[in-house]
Parts: C-alpha cells; structure tokens; sequence
C-alpha cells in the first residue's frame, strides 16, 4: 500500500512538473508575439526567427552542459541515463521524474534568453546574436543557477543561502539576469538610427502590431502560472496543493495591480491611456512577484504589482532619457522591477534578509553584466555585431532572412 501511494504521488507530481514546463515553454511564443508587435514590420520575420532559434539552441546547450554545471550532481545523472522508476545515477530516489526536473528547468534557461532578443532588437546581427545564446545558455546562465538555486559556494567564497537569500522562481535568477544580458549587448549595440536627436530630444518608434502585442502579453501572463506555480515543485499532497493555488493567486494578483498601475501612471505623465506601458505593467507585476509568490497575502501581491507597475513606467522614460535604446522595455521590466522583486521577499517573509537579497541581486547581476559585456566583445571584434546603417534603413528582414513578414502590404 505504501509503494502504490509513493507511485500515485511520483505520477502526480512528475505530470504537474511536466504540464508547468509545457506552459513556460509556451511563454517562448509570448515574448515571439510581444516583441514581433513592439518592432517595426521590417524587422518582424527576423525577431521571430531569434526567438524560435534560441528557444532550440537553449534546449541542446542545457542538455549538453548547462544542467550539469547549474545541478553537478543531477546534471551527471542526466546524461549517463535515469531508469524508469526515478532513480538517479547517485541512488538516491526522486519524488518526481529527474528528466521532468530537467525539462522544468531548460525552458527557465529559454526565458532568459528570450529577454536578450527584444532589447536588441532591430539593429544586431542575427548570427551575433545566436552565438552570444550559445555561451548564455551554456554557461553564463547555468553559472548563475549553480551558486543560487544549486546551493554552490560563489567562486568558493560565500553560499547565497547562508547569507539570506531567497528566490523563489527567478525574479532575479531569471529575470534579472537575462536584463544584465541584454544591457551589456544593448550598450555595446548603441541605439537605433533616428532614435535620439541631436538636441537631446527622444523619438518615439511605434511598434507593426499591437493586437500582436497584446496577445503575446495574454500569453506570457498564462505562462506565468506555470513559470511560478511549478516552482512549488509538487502537487501531490495538501500542502503542497493548497502553496499552489496560493502562488496562482498571487501571481494573478500582481498582475493585475501591475497593469492597473502603470495605465494610472501613463494617463497622469502623457494624458492618454498609452498602451505598450499598460502591457509592460502587466509584466512588471508578474516580474516582480515570481521571487516570492508563496508568502505574500493576496492585498500584499497587487501593491508589490502596483509599485512594479509605477516603477516600470519611470524607468523606461529613465532609461531613454539616459539613450539606452530599449524596443521593447525589456531592461526595465526584467531588470528593474526583477532587483525590485528580490527586495520586496523581506517585507512578507521574514526567513530572509534584505543584506542577501541585495548580495545575491549583486552577484547575479555583476557576473552576467560582465561575462556578457566581454561575450559581446570578442564577438563584436570576430564578426561584428551590428548591421549596417544600409540594412538597418532597409530592415532586418530582407539582409538577415531574405524575406519579409508582410510582403503584400511592400509598396516599393
């Protein structure tokens, strides 16, 4: 009787695992909408084709060594093979399938990535691009995840753990750190033609679609429940039931407060219900709950979301007005309202300390910026990674894809 309930609970557990990671990995076409909206048409196929080429890429660089330099013990595992009933290679039984554990995480690495793309979007070279995914998939992320989520000794110094630091599903581990990514490339990228004038002066760049947009953004909020509800990483029990549905109120919560708040936000600033500031509020709240969906009461989740969602309208204005071309507000949803998400952990759980929230924001932050900063160099440097002045004119679509999104609607 006892085997018969361990296996109901393993089944369980493994589909819900599974079922979380099917929906995150459905937030790969969210940010495909997202940003194939919030970029101009002539440049539409190529972002598109960023984002279905990372999400593989991510997929075969964790699987080859990702996972096993983020989990050393579980990553060994994976690759000499996991027998049918859940045993690991270190004999040490799972209370879920091990391979669900890695499917769960690969498409966590997909997400970062994800961010990078919209950033810099319109101007970099797409085998630049493809390139840098292969290093950030392959080691600057699993790196990261080793000392946070791994539990490993940063560079053998200190256990992020031990200091007080919490991330639930990746407010910063995630979030954050593909913004410190996509930061580095965008500063070494420069800004779009025609962005800034001479004066000082910011030029607004409406994106092709956004109905597009819009639903991209419907789709990452409905992954989310899955990006933060499968962090609980179990179902099978009371508890564990009843901390989901908790995480799945919050997040939904946050959401909500986010976008209300930034509409509120942009009507006071520009006097008109700006659109592509209510969807980034939207995301700022999902952003800035995920480190720490499990604790907070449902009130306290819409305020974290509305602050986010203040915040994230300010930052964008912030960061134009200091020339950091940013297409679709990624840095500042990301990254921004991600440090904003790890700070906020303390005021509802008091297991962690505001002292390792700001260490781990550091560490995370300072390793990605900088090992990304020196990726972008040396392939700046081997193959350049902007396109021409001509190309950017013309769009991306035609010199980097050699088609173009909406050929029926070209007039010359």
């Amino acid at each position: 009787m006892e085997n018969e309930i361990f296996q109901l609970k393993y089944a369980l557990d493994t589909f819900y695992f599974l079922v979380c990671g099917a929906l995150v990995m459905w937030m790969a076409a969210g940010f495909s909408m997202l940003e194939a909206g919030l970029v101009r048409s002539k440049n539409t196929t190529e972002i598109l084709t960023k984002n279905v080429a990372l999400y593989a890429i991510a997929c075969i660089m964790y699987m080859l060594c990702g996972y096993a330099i983020m989990y050393p013990e579980l990553g060994s595992s994976m690759l000499a093979g996991i027998t049918a009933d859940g045993v690991t290679g270190t004999d040490k039984p799972a209370t879920y399938a091990p391979s669900a554990d890695f499917f769960f995480q690969v498409v966590f690495v997909a997400t970062a990535m994800s961010i990078v793309s919209g950033a810099v979007a319109e101007r970099m070279k797409l085998w630049a691009f493809l390139a840098f995914a292969v290093v950030m998939t392959g080691f600057i992320y699993p790196m990261e995840g080793n000392w946070t989520w791994g539990g490993e000794a940063v560079f053998g110094l200190y256990t992020l753990g031990d200091l007080g630091f919490s991330d639930f599903a990746g407010s910063g581990i995630v979030h954050m750190a593909g913004a410190a990514a996509a930061l580095a490339g965008v500063l070494l990228l420069g800004a779009r033609k025609g962005k800034y004038g001479a004066d000082g002066s910011v030029r607004a760049i409406p994106g092709a679609n956004l109905p597009m947009a819009t639903l991209g953004t419907f789709i990452l909020w409905m992954g989310w429940f899955g990006f933060n509800g499968g962090s609980v990483l179990a179902t099978s029990s009371v508890g564990d039931a009843n901390a989901v549905a908790v995480v799945f109120m919050n997040t939904n919560a946050a959401a909500a407060g986010g976008l209300v708040a930034a509409l509120l936000t942009a009507r006071v600033i520009f006097g008109k219900a700006d659109l592509t500031m209510t969807l980034n509020g939207a995301l700022a709240g999902l952003v800035a709950i995920t480190a720490g969906p499990d604790t907070p009461t449902p009130g306290m989740a819409t305020l974290f979301g509305a602050v986010a969602g203040v915040l994230v309208v300010c930052s964008i204005l912030t960061l134009d007005k200091l020339k950091i071309d940013d297409p679709v507000g990624a840095i500042s949803v990301h990254g921004v309202v991600g440090f904003l998400g790890l700070m906020i952990v303390p005021l509802s759980n008091s297991d962690v300390s505001f002292i390792g929230q700001l260490i781990g924001a550091a560490t995370i932050f300072g390793w990605v910026f900088v090992t990304s900063l020196v990726v972008f160099g040396v392939i700046k440097m081997v193959m350049g990674i902007r396109v021409s002045e001509e190309e950017e004119y013309e769009g991306v679509d035609l010199s980097e894809c050699g088609m173009e999104a909406y050929p029926e609607f070209v007039t010359s």
